[in-house]
């Protein structure tokens, strides 16, 4: 009556592809582990990135909310004793919550030993996921399914994992600042003009087509969000800086992950993102920041 699993932190977005694709990033993630009992719910112990911030009330906790709602989904009246060691950091934009709720989710379906499909995670760890960030799916969708991921439609829940042929490199560098997702949406306009979708669209497309076919200079063509990006950009300092200095070392394009702060760069090799992350690092200086080189993690969530 015990499960432990291991979901991936995610970058959202991808660049163009707003709400709709994520891609796993590998080493980094959250471990939740989940006991049933007949009595309350509770939140054991955080430990980890950023645990004193993780709320220990179940009802705000994020991995605690999609494992009751996994357990209630498949008629079990018992509650998750939940512990977590967080990899990810909040607020950070690599997907912290969503890996915590498709975490505790999976673990509450190891607990009571049920058998997981994707849409049906993807339902519980949304529960959680909209405590902290809102109604979407472009971190929880990579988180279950690894890779890069389409999230096509969140009612009904329609996630797919897509081909991922080019074994790329991501350099990933947090600057010292946070910035939380709720009040990174809510600069963003409710519509936009026909021009920048029509665009975004064709850059969206673009990007799967690069993903699929390991075709670096279309990605660096395609990966350039016309929505989100220009209006996050004050957000994170010294961005354009930064953007530039990844794509002078050699990646192969650069943009925000997820609602940021941190700055993802796609790149040929482990070398070349070791290169691009340094020059990243170098041009934040002057606020600091953490840099990671990570593998496109080629599987979800899993039992550990």
């Amino acid at each position: 009556m015990k499960g432990s699993a291991f979901a991936p932190g995610s970058i959202g977005n991808v660049g163009p592809g707003f709400d709709v694709l994520g891609l796993a990033i590998e080493g980094l993630g959250d471990r939740v582990t989940v006991e049933l009992t007949g009595g309350d719910a509770r939140v054991d112990a955080i430990t980890g990135v950023d645990a004193t911030l993780v709320p220990l009330d179940p009802q705000r906790n994020a991995a605690a909310i999609a494992a009751i709602a996994w357990l209630r989904a498949h008629g079990d009246a018992r509650n998750p004793i939940v512990t977590i060691d967080k990899g990810l950091p909040l607020s950070g934009g690599l997907g912290g919550s969503a890996a915590s709720s498709v975490a505790g989710a999976f673990a509450a379906a190891l607990a009571m030993g049920s058998e997981t499909a994707p849409n049906e995670l993807a339902a519980a760890a949304l529960q959680g996921e909209m405590m902290v960030a809102g109604e979407h799916l472009d971190n929880i969708a990579p988180s279950i399914l690894g890779g890069l991921a389409l999230s096509r439609s969140v009612r009904p829940i329609d996630i797919i994992a897509l081909t991922v042929m080019a074994d790329w490199r991501l350099a990933l560098v947090t600057p010292d600042v946070r910035i939380q997702t709720k009040a990174a949406r809510e600069v963003l306009p409710s519509t936009s003009g026909r021009a920048v979708w029509v665009q975004q669209m064709a850059n969206t497309a673009g990007v799967v087509h690069a993903f699929a076919t390991g075709d670096g200079e279309l990605l660096h063509r395609a990966l350039d969000d016309r929505y989100a990006e220009p209006r996050r950009a004050a957000l994170i300092p010294h961005f354009n800086a930064v953007k530039r200095a990844a794509t002078d070392a050699g990646a192969f394009a650069c943009t925000i992950s997820g609602s940021g702060p941190t700055l993802v760069a796609i790149c040929e090799d482990d070398d070349a993102a070791r290169r691009v992350a340094s020059a990243m690092q170098t041009a934040f200086e002057q606020v600091g920041s953490i840099a990671n080189v990570s593998p496109i993690a080629r599987r979800g969530v899993h039992a550990v």
